[in-house]
């Protein structure tokens, strides 16, 4: 519905089922995931099981997506802690983005 002036107006219910797509999506969920949780959150009756397999999901790759920056995160600072601060000719940033085979992630998996 809309008010005179064309703003939507809303309910609490849509108010509760926006509020749950925003932290939702805050936390990072998909929007598929998100669709099946309010569609899940629809029968309260339910066993939560279904629920609680789409939040381990989800923490599964957000733990991954975690160590995967972690390694990231490692390869920079290693980076930058090579470079010697002189020319861009000789500088270990500039060599390693050029040459893969230089990660220190890459050395460690030959």
């Amino acid at each position: 519905m809309r008010a005179a002036n064309n703003r939507r107006l809303y309910t609490n219910i849509h108010l509760e089922r926006l509020t749950f797509i925003r932290h939702s999506r805050e936390l990072g969920f998909s929007l598929d995931d998100i669709r099946n949780l309010l569609a899940l959150a629809d029968q309260p009756g339910r066993s939560c099981s279904d629920v609680d397999a789409i939040a381990r999901d989800h923490l599964r790759d957000v733990e991954s997506k975690i160590s995967s920056l972690k390694i990231l995160g490692s390869e920079l600072r290693r980076m930058i802690d090579c470079c010697s601060g002189g020319k861009v000719a000789d500088c270990r940033i500039v060599k390693v983005l050029a040459d893969h085979n230089l990660c220190e992630t890459h050395e460690n998996q030959s």
